[in-house]
This record gives C-alpha cells, sequence and structure tokens, in this order.
C-alpha cells in the first residue's frame, strides 16, 4: 500500500502536463503512462531523503467541470479571461518513522490528502508568457485507507510565471513559482510536534504553533512530443523563521526537491474540445 501511496503522489508532483498558450482544440482526454525519478527529504526539515524509481500515470481531461492537466485535478467552479476558481488536490507521501533517526518511536506519518479552493488572478498573459498569483487554501485529512484524521489547513500563495516555447527552445513549457508557506497549528504539529510520552533526552517535548512555515521556490520544465512527454522539477525550501524552526523533528532548515520523468500517450479521445490550457 506504502507503494502505490507514494506512486501516486509521485505522479501529482510530476506531473507537469503541457499546456498551450492559446485556445486549441485538444482531444478531451489523453492516457498514458511513464516513469519517474525523485529525490527528496521525508519531509520539510528532515535530513534524510529517499530516491525513487517509480511508474506514472500520465493523465489529461479537459471537461468543463473536472480537469486534470499540468497544474492539477480539480473541479473548475469559474472561469474568466482573468480570474480562474477551482477546487484542487495535493498531498505528501507516508513516512516510516522506524526509517527515520528523528522519529524513531513515534508513530508513523500516514499520507496526506490535502484539498480546497484555488483562486489564480491573471496579470500578464501573452502567447509567450503567462504572470499570475495562486491562493490556494487547502483542509488536510491524513489517511492510512482504513482512518482519516482532520490536520488542520494549510495556504500557500504564490507567484507563477510561465514561458512557453522561448526557453531552451520552440516546444518547451518552462516555469517558476515562488511563495511563502502558511498552516495552522494542526497541521504543523502532525509533522513537527512531540507529545510528551515520545519525549526523550535528545528529542524534548514540544507544540507547535500555526503561521508562517518558510519559503518556497519551484522551477519545472516540460515538452509534449507527438506521442510522449518528458518533464522535471527542482523545488527549494527553506524554514527560517517558521512558527516551528526550534522543534527538535527539525533537522536542518533548508532543503530541495527533485525528479524527472518521461511518459508515453498512448491513447487520446477522438472527441476534441476547445481549451486554453
Amino acid at each position: 500500500m506504502r507503494s502505490m501511496l507514494m506512486a501516486a503522489v509521485a505522479a501529482a508532483i510530476v506531473a507537469a502536463m503541457p499546456r498551450t498558450a492559446r485556445p486549441a482544440e485538444k482531444p478531451l482526454w489523453e492516457a498514458g503512462a511513464g516513469v519517474a525519478v525523485l529525490d527528496f527529504p521525508d519531509y520539510r526539515g528532515s535530513d534524510e531523503r529517499h530516491t525513487l524509481v517509480l511508474p506514472i500515470p500520465y493523465l489529461v481531461y479537459r471537461g468543463d467541470f473536472l480537469k486534470a492537466d499540468r497544474e492539477s485535478i480539480r473541479g473548475q467552479l469559474y472561469k474568466d479571461d482573468r480570474l480562474d476558481l477551482h477546487l484542487s488536490v495535493n498531498g505528501s507521501i507516508p513516512v516510516d518513522s522506524g526509517d527515520n533517526a528523528a522519529r524513531q518511536g513515534m508513530p508513523d506519518l500516514d499520507p496526506t490528502l490535502e484539498i480546497g479552493p484555488n483562486l489564480t488572478v491573471m496579470l500578464l498573459r501573452t502567447d509567450t508568457t503567462h504572470l499570475n498569483l495562486r491562493f490556494p487554501l487547502r483542509a488536510v485529512i491524513a489517511t492510512d485507507l482504513q482512518h482519516a484524521r482532520d490536520e488542520g489547513w494549510v495556504f500557500t500563495p504564490q507567484i507563477n510565471v510561465d514561458f512557453y516555447d522561448r526557453f531552451p527552445g520552440p516546444g518547451w513549457n518552462f516555469g517558476l513559482a515562488a511563495g511563502p508557506v502558511f498552516g495552522s497549528r494542526r497541521y504543523h504539529n502532525y509533522f513537527y510536534g512531540v507529545a510528551p510520552q515520545f519525549a526523550t533526552p535528545q528529542r524534548p517535548a514540544y507544540e507547535a504553533g500555526g503561521g508562517y512555515a518558510g519559503m518556497q521556490w519551484i522551477a519545472a520544465l516540460s515538452k509534449r512530443y507527438p506521442s510522449y512527454w518528458v518533464g522535471g522539477f527542482v523545488r527549494a525550501d527553506t524554514l527560517s523563521g517558521a512558527v516551528f524552526e526550534d522543534s527538535p523533528l527539525v533537522r536542518q532548515k533548508d532543503g530541495y526537491s527533485v525528479g524527472v520523468a518521461a511518459a508515453w500517450v498512448f491513447s487520446r479521445s477522438s472527441k476534441l474540445v476547445n481549451a486554453d490550457e
């Protein structure tokens, strides 16, 4: 089950699906499969890492309400030339505390599902450049697929810019995003809190507060060929100034994640729809 959950999260992380800079007729859906290589910390602030090679699905769906593309899997609520409001999802991978020195003897971290509204405000739109602000606010649910628990909320506003057909050449999409991370007390304690019964001389009890949780910077590059897709990303994090930066579970304040993927697109809908991706 852990491998399946990791594969699902990996697919969401590397699904930087291609989009065009202008409206065009596209298949209603496209499907494929591929492989991804990911290297990432166990959690933000961990000094232990994993490298995984995982199978991934490739899915694009361009329905009136349900959409799946490089942004996310989401439900479209409203969209015009400047505003885009939709329900979006995200998540985190499980962590086996027995494999993480900082969490030895503590409960495992179940994978989380994040779901909530995301408002995008377009600031600049040309054939080759999109500049926008994003305001995703998501509720966080931790689950082992048998039980689910409310773990608060997370808010990750970002400024985002996408370049089309410019770097490193025709057909490539290059995106940059940056912004702060905010979370509730419950959310921060899920990752960084230490209950008294799990305290040790090296790991004192700790209760995290809600508020600022550091910064993130993301760069992504992808290209769609007629029958396959390639892409990759780099994400840098800093926890400097975070309300929980003195938690004993924060072993380093700066970290990064990287991933590359390739997918073969083997099936597509014969029905075409107008898509502005």
